[in-house]
This record gives C-alpha cells, sequence and structure tokens, in this order.
C-alpha cells in the first residue's frame, strides 16, 4: 500500500531519508503548456517574441533553469540538487499554445521531477510576466510530468 513519503509515524512532515538508496542515472521531463491569446500571438516575429525586456523565449529558457536549480529552496522538503544537467525547449504548437518542455539529469540517490517540473513552470510564468502587458487573458494550463527515469520505477506518460 502506497503512503505519503514525506510524513513520518506520528504523521509530522519529515524529509525522506535517501541513505541507502543506490545511486543511479536519474532523468525527469515535465511540461508547461501556456495559452496566448491573439494579442500576443500578433508580437510573434520568426518563432520568438522580442520585447522591452528582450526575447521572451530566451528569458524564459534561462529563468526556468535557474529555477529548477532552486528547487530545493522552493520547495520544501526537497533534497537540494546539484544538477548536471538541464535543458528547456519552447515550440509553438496548436496555433495558441506553448508547449515548455523541462529536461532535468543527475547521478544521485534522489530523483529530479520535482526539478522538471519547477523548470517548466518558472518559464512558463516567465512567459507570463513578460508578456502580460499585452494581455491578461493569458492561461497557464497545464504541467505535468511526462516521464523520469532512475531510482525503483520509471514513469512515461507516453
Amino acid at each position: 500500500m502506497k503512503d505519503f513519503t514525506h510524513l513520518d509515524e506520528q504523521h509530522r512532515p519529515t524529509m525522506v531519508d535517501v541513505n541507502e538508496k543506490k545511486i543511479s542515472l536519474r532523468t525527469a521531463v515535465a511540461q508547461s503548456i501556456v495559452v496566448l491569446p491573439d494579442e500576443v500571438l500578433r508580437k510573434f516575429s520568426e518563432g520568438d517574441i522580442q520585447g522591452k525586456k528582450g526575447s521572451v523565449f530566451q528569458t524564459a529558457i534561462i529563468a526556468g533553469i535557474m529555477g529548477a536549480k532552486k528547487t530545493g529552496e522552493l520547495i520544501p522538503l526537497c533534497h537540494p540538487l546539484g544538477l548536471e544537467n538541464c535543458s528547456i525547449s519552447i515550440q509553438l504548437q496548436n496555433e495558441n499554445e506553448l508547449r515548455i518542455e523541462c529536461l532535468a539529469s543527475i547521478t544521485a540517490k534522489t530523483g529530479v521531477e520535482m526539478e522538471a517540473l519547477t523548470g517548466a513552470s518558472i518559464a512558463a510564468l516567465t512567459v507570463y510576466d513578460m508578456c502580460k502587458a499585452l494581455s491578461h487573458d493569458i492561461v497557464i494550463k497545464e504541467t505535468k510530468l511526462l516521464q523520469k527515469t532512475g531510482g525503483k520505477n520509471d514513469f512515461s506518460r507516453a
């Protein structure tokens, strides 16, 4: 029977003890979907939006990577990790949706799902921040884990 991993026997918050886990390559891929209204889409030029603060996508990529690296500081009880790889891709799909994907990896005793989810989320929030002057109808509609490898169980939404 599965149970919450961040609660002890007395139901108090606790960090997961990874001392006995084996070191392995851990990877995770997460995505966020951002729906852009027409006012924002009209500003696209050659696959990116150029704003007063610069390239929206390039800024979101940097922010997403920075966010993934700070996951242990942002989410209580997450292990602080020194990511060995993190990348963000942003693609326009379905005419008005951005698909932001974050891949994170490390060779360690614990996984990087939260880092991938945080990276995708922060990149999506950065797109919102940089485009909100054009419209507040931007919607971050979905953030989810697509796959993870390493540890006890692999997972793929395929």
